[in-house]
């Protein structure tokens, strides 16, 4: 019904900057709140930044002044701009959605498979 496509993952220098950005395409009403969240080996996933419908963003505090998330209604798309990265944020960034599908009345969570953000020298 919904699919979510993450890209721009990849190997950065720490300091450097990464753009990711997700496409959600299939059987949409409309998206109520977008996201991102990562999930480094040995740990949970955490929520990293996420933007509601009218635009409002919470981001986790270890990101605040780092990383801004954006989205277009228009296209169903959400980014996040990383920058002055860290070898901490090294993770799977995964994009998630909160999708009104088509016909129905309840919103529902849809997750992309993720894409790799490494940050080492």
């Amino acid at each position: 019904q919904v699919q979510l496509v993450e890209s721009g993952g990849g190997l950065v220098q720490p300091g450097g900057s990464l753009r990711l950005s997700c496409v959600a395409s299939g059987s949409i009403f409309s998206i109520n709140s977008m996201g991102w969240y990562r999930q480094a080996p040995g740990n949970q996933r955490e929520l990293v930044a996420t933007i509601t419908s009218s635009g409002n963003t919470n981001y986790a505090d270890s990101v605040k002044g780092r990383f801004t998330i954006s989205r277009d209604n228009a296209k169903n798309t959400v980014s996040l701009q990383m920058n002055s990265l860290k070898p901490e944020d090294t993770a799977v960034y995964y994009c998630n959605a909160d999708v009104f599908v088509a016909r129905s009345l309840m919103s529902m969570d849809y997750w992309g498979k993720g894409t790799l953000v490494t940050v080492s020298s």
